[in-house]
């Protein structure tokens, strides 16, 4: 098909409409509404269920009760709204029905603000619940790759009856670029075997995530990690930017990610041998790829717009191999290519030790002189 001129969060919706959607619940909330608004007037016309909700607690637990209807399901919303969520996500997650929430980042903490940040990296990567759980997380960095893992999200979701995040922040709902929409897939004829539905002529299938007895519980804990290892395993995505000779890797995701490309081009023009490891699955973390790189490059610079929440994962990864620098923008500020380009300038010339902890102190420093500057 031909691309068009789209908007974020309205080709994310047209998206996941085309992947089977059969059921869209939500509630409004700046910057993601545009995608509760086209639903409303898409998903009817298509012969398929959408309820606003009348509130996010209302809504998570709707997407819950079709997903154990065996129904492709979703919601949308922004890191307020997700927040209120967690109770039903952490019971999506115990039920092992498969789900997926698309939550477009806004500054926080609090009601904050509705400018883009990745300040919800920590909510969505280590589990927005409570309890040992483990959801897919995919950080697109373009309309395209938003439309490309929406698809991907429900295909996760069903393979491993699990809860998929797909995490943009407000850039990327509110830009409009030229994409590629894919194909109409066809709803399946029959739901899951595993599914709630109706039993006639055999035993009722009963999901539930409750486990009054604790060894009982363990089990089924036992049974998530087992599951999380298999996606470890098979499941993780990243792209990669003039990392064959680089002595410096800059490691940023989603849209800090895609300006941290626009950076390192420019460097490379000027002689220096930067590239770029962008990570798209969140969870599962590149650890392993991450560590391989931290054996070829003489310095690492994590670029975040955030105080640093995936840089504790890709310390962990290097295991201190290689000395780790950062740089963040927070309260919905992203930063400009010309910052990130100040930033690998430094690092190239910086050859000295980084303590461990003082790459944030550093940072807060040159931020601060930055913001006084009124940049």
């Amino acid at each position: 098909m031909a691309k068009e001129l789209l908007k974020g969060n309205e080709a994310f919706a047209e998206a996941a409409v085309r992947a089977g959607l059969e059921g869209f619940f939500g509630y409004p909330i700046t910057p993601s509404t545009e995608f509760l608004e086209y639903m409303a007037r898409r998903m009817p016309n298509v012969g398929r269920a959408f309820v606003q909700a009348e509130s996010e607690v209302a809504a998570i637990n709707m997407v819950y009760g079709a997903a154990c209807a065996g129904k492709r399901t979703m919601t949308a919303t922004s890191s307020p709204g997700l927040s209120l969520m967690g109770e039903a996500l952490s019971y999506i997650a115990g039920t092992e029905v498969p789900a997926v929430v698309a939550n477009v980042m806004r500054g926080g903490p609090g009601l904050g603000n509705i400018a883009p940040s990745q300040g919800d990296y920590n909510q969505m990567v280590k589990g927005g619940g409570h309890g040992d759980y483990f959801p897919i997380v995919l950080a697109p960095a373009s309309v395209q790759e938003a439309i490309d893992y929406i698809t991907l999200a429900f295909d996760l979701a069903d393979k491993y009856r699990s809860l998929v995040f797909v995490a943009v922040d407000g850039n990327l709902g509110q830009m409009m670029e030229p994409a590629e929409l894919p194909p109409m897939r066809e709803l399946p004829e029959e739901p899951p075997e595993w599914a709630a539905y109706g039993a006639k002529d055999r035993e009722p299938n009963r999901l539930s995530s409750i486990y009054i007895d604790a060894p009982e519980e363990e089990v089924a804990n036992v049974r998530f990690v087992k599951r999380w290892l298999e996606i470890e395993k098979n499941e993780v995505i990243y792209k990669e930017y003039d990392l064959d000779d680089a002595e410096i890797a800059v490691i940023s995701f989603g849209v800090a990610g895609r300006v941290c490309s626009s950076a390192v081009r420019v460097a490379r023009e000027e002689g220096i041998k930067v590239g770029l490891f962008r990570p798209i699955t969140l969870a599962p973390f590149p650890k392993k790829e991450i560590a391989e790189l931290s054996k070829r490059v003489r310095r690492i610079l994590v670029v975040e717009m955030n105080s640093g929440m995936m840089l504790e994962d890709v310390k962990q990864a290097v295991a201190g191999r290689v000395p780790i620098e950062f740089y963040g923008r927070m309260g919905g500020m992203t930063p400009f290519p010309d910052e990130i380009l100040d930033e690998i300038r430094r690092v190239d010339q910086n050859e000295g030790e980084i303590v461990d902890g003082m790459e944030r102190v550093e940072w807060l420093e040159r931020l601060e002189e930055r913001i006084e500057r009124g940049e």
